[in-house]
């Protein structure tokens, strides 16, 4: 479903955009029908929210949309780096894509996102990739007009390189996947640089967008039909700091829930050493504003959580989750969980099963530690062997779901509001939707109540989902 695309305030950009239309206007000449792109997206909400740009700016471009890369003449891939096997999927998906080049020739393969933002990476497509035209790093979205004009005229394969802190340009193009769903990026990249991660390196260091120009997008959301509007950043708590402006994550998200409308505001991701009494505050004064936190704790042990650089102790952190549970006791709370970072110890891992006990989480992500390159914790000795690894992921993954359950089970007979996803994915003949906690509901009803709130009454409960009826 296609939605108002923006042009960008950029002029260079508009150029290239202009350039490439030109392009494009006589590929259709010339084959009849009008170019199309395909999108393909892996990773985080922000890789998504990036995708329904370039989306946007292809179609801006001249190209229509496809969800099938063998009719596509551009085809983007918009990369994640936080794993490695993410990566190695993402590198045999474009092995494949060799193929379609050879079909068609005409076809121009562009990839970017937080892989390309990796020097070694972004010379492997260089070399033993020659079918990939162009790859850009994140947050340099306006300079793929330009990249793929120069490329359709002729140029050479071209392999832009990350920049310490690329320019925010505002109002580029959009196609938002959704008409009551939609992502809004409040900052780029991260200052933090926990041990683990890669995307300090790969995103920039970090960049705030102004409250106005945020608002006003939000504004524009919530007038076109948008419902649930969720606002992005590595650590959106630390959104406005080290800028031209005054104003707080807890401000901006007190501002943005004082605009009329029917919606709800759900953030992320939130860093615990940044997250304020002041935040949480406005989610409990504000009922534009999800009841529900995601607040990564990663480990149970202050040893591993300083080994990590996380800067917060457990202490600490169960002192926040506390204050959180003081101003909103029915709110859900979600968090990230890493097991076998270099150096665990058993005793370690106990203290994160105890500190699972403790917060009860409602849900948490859990990943098992992945080396990556480039980072510290990739040097670190004490690796722990992937047998260890995988025996502690299972005991987790074992505890958590018993106290999901039992979260969940205290849900029974109670009425939900409900934002209708459509048709559930795991059974044709029932809807799903999410509630403000982001619970999964699954329930009978009409396919044309699709992007309203419905209240939900539920009658069952399993680990995942809650079942209910439409409340009479």
């Amino acid at each position: 479903m296609s939605h108002k695309v923006y042009l960008p305030a950029d002029a260079g950009m508009i150029e290239y955009i202009g350039a490439v239309r030109g392009f494009t206007a006589e590929l259709e000449k010339r084959k009849g029908s009008a170019p199309r792109v395909f999108v393909q997206t892996f990773g985080c909400q922000q890789n998504e929210a990036d995708s329904e740009r370039l989306a946007g700016t292809a179609v801006a471009m001249g190209y229509l949309l496809t969800d099938d890369p063998q009719f596509a003449d551009l085809i983007i891939v918009n990369t994640c780096a936080v794993r490695e096997h993410a990566e190695k999927r993402t590198l045999s998906i474009i092995g494949q894509y060799k193929h379609i080049k050879e079909k068609n020739p005409d076809l121009v393969i562009a990839v970017c996102g937080c892989m390309v933002g990796q020097a070694h990476r972004r010379d492997e497509l260089k070399m033993r990739y020659p079918y990939v035209d162009i790859t850009f790093p994140p947050g340099t979205i306006q300079i793929f007009p330009k990249m793929l004009a120069e490329r359709l005229a002729g140029g050479r394969r071209s392999f832009a390189v990350p920049e310490e802190c690329p320019e925010i340009v505002e109002e580029i193009p959009v196609h938002r996947e959704s008409s009551y769903r939609a992502w809004v990026s409040v900052m780029y990249g991260c200052n933090n640089f926990c041990t683990y991660c890669i995307v300090p390196y790969v995103r920039g260091r970090e960049r705030s967008r102004r409250p106005e120009a945020i608002e006003k997008e939000v504004l524009e959301l919530i007038k076109s039909g948008a419902r649930d509007i969720t606002l992005l950043g590595q650590n959106v708590n630390s959104y406005g700091k080290n800028s031209e402006f005054d104003c707080s994550f807890a401000e901006l998200l007190d501002r943005l829930a004082c605009l009329e409308g029917d919606f709800k505001l759900h953030f992320m991701t939130s860093h615990p050493k940044d997250a304020t009494r002041e935040l949480i505050d406005v989610i409990a004064k504000r009922d534009k504003v999800a009841k529900q936190l995601h607040l990564p704790l990663q480990s149970g042990s202050d040893r591993i959580l300083s080994a990590m650089n996380r800067h917060y102790t457990l202490e600490q952190y169960m002192g926040k989750l506390d204050y959180f549970r003081e101003k909103l006791p029915d709110a859900s709370v979600t968090s990230d969980i890493i097991v076998g970072f270099p150096g665990e110890t058993e005793e370690d891992f106990e203290a994160t099963l105890e500190a699972l006990r403790r917060a009860r989480y409602d849900r948490i992500f859990s990943f098992i530690y992945s080396p990556r390159k480039g980072t510290p914790a990739a040097e670190m000795d004490g690796q722990i062997p992937d047998d260890v690894k995988n025996e502690r992921f299972s005991r987790l993954v074992a505890l958590q779901n018993e106290i999901s359950l039992e979260k969940n089970q205290a849900l029974l007979g109670k009425a939900l509001r409900v934002l209708c996803d459509g048709v559930s994915k795991n059974d044709p003949d029932m809807l799903e939707g999410r509630t403000e906690q982001d619970k999964i509901v699954i329930f009978k009803g009409d396919a044309a109540m699709t992007g309203q709130f419905v209240e939900i009454v539920v009658t069952r409960v399993e680990t995942f989902n809650l079942y209910g009826e439409i409340k009479k």
